[in-house]
């Protein structure tokens, strides 16, 4: 059974957002009394603006194929940890991201298809 906690993180605007993270079972931070909100090492938009770049970098992958696609979907989890910021979380039993790449068929390849003459 995994516990959580809040952690807050700063706003670059000021403020500050809770996040519940989850920690895990036996693990105790040492030197904070209950209760004591831990704070999170980055703001909330940088930890997010690294998940955003990660994103584009992915996408730009895909948009550079010689036969680019009509659609690009990536999807991933993101959990958010005080400490490394932003993690891309583990969506299924292996692998990070699901990717769905399409492609449309054009009207030019439809007009290029032989019409049938009558005989």
């Amino acid at each position: 059974m995994t516990n959580s906690e809040p952690v807050r993180f700063p706003l670059a605007s000021g403020g500050s957002v809770l996040v519940e993270i989850e920690t895990p079972p036996g693990v105790a931070h040492a030197g904070r009394a209950s209760g004591v909100l831990r704070e999170a090492r980055t703001t909330f938009e940088r930890t997010l603006g690294e998940v955003r770049d990660a994103a584009a970098a992915a996408l730009a992958q895909f948009t550079a194929m010689s036969r680019t696609p009509d659609e690009v979907e990536l999807k991933f989890g993101i959990k958010l940890d005080a400490e490394a910021g932003a993690i891309i979380a583990r969506t299924g039993i292996q692998g990070q991201f699901e990717v769905k790449l399409k492609w449309r068929n054009g009207a030019s390849i439809q007009d290029e298809e032989p019409e049938s003459q009558p005989g």
